[in-house]
């Protein structure tokens, strides 16, 4: 018989079932269920006060015991692995001075584990510039998309122009057919109008 249906018969006798009931209810032979019965009698006649199962039942399985963190070879030079991380030091240069300056005796591989966790919870570092209004403009100037040109059947590549203030993101927007010293100076003249300001300002501002 199947252990799991022996554990069942068992419990099922453990609460008080009769063996008639519990023959209809798995469907096991009642001399069978007598033998268990007269199986469990004996290991509790043997055992009292001590609940018993199937000879062969599987135990369960001990719990799991406490993880062990091992504390790393570096963990003693943090301070000092993270201060050589943000001047943007790689691991071998890390590690070398390491053994130089500390008498590091751990191997490369425990360095380059150690600071790359660090740099994995290192947050992303960016810079973040503040301009005053009509400080600063940026102008970006390059080629469009295949574009079918006007009055033709043709298709070109026009030029975009993009002037943008910096304070306020305002932005002048155009695109020419044709590219030149002269167009690339009137596109300035025509985005520093458009902003109010003066061609003469504008011509002082970038000779």
């Amino acid at each position: 018989m199947k252990p799991h249906l022996q554990t069942t018969v068992f419990t099922l006798l453990a609460a008080g079932k009769s063996q008639h009931e519990i023959a209809r209810i798995t469907q096991i032979d009642r001399n069978t269920i007598r033998g268990l019965a007269q199986q469990l009698a004996t290991e509790q006649s043997t055992s009292p006060g001590v609940a018993t199962g199937p000879v062969n039942q599987i135990p369960p399985p001990w719990p799991p015991g406490p993880s062990r963190h091992s504390t790393s070879a570096c963990e003693p030079h943090r301070g000092f692995i993270t201060a050589q991380l943000q001047l943007r030091r790689n691991f071998t240069a890390i590690y070398q001075d390491l053994v130089d300056q500390f008498g590091f005796s751990a191997g490369y591989n425990s360095v380059k584990r150690f600071a790359g966790t660090l740099i994995g919870k290192e947050p992303a570092q960016f810079d973040r510039l503040e301009f005053a209004p009509g400080e600063e403009v940026q102008v970006d100037y390059g080629e469009g998309a295949l574009t079918l040109y006007p009055g033709t059947d043709r298709y070109r590549k026009p030029r975009l122009f993009v002037c943008t203030l910096r304070y306020s993101r305002r932005s002048f927007r155009r695109v020419v057919w044709k590219s030149s010293q002269e167009t690339w100076a009137r596109l300035h003249e025509q985005a520093w109008r458009y902003f109010g300001g003066t061609v003469v300002a504008m011509w002082f501002s970038i000779t």
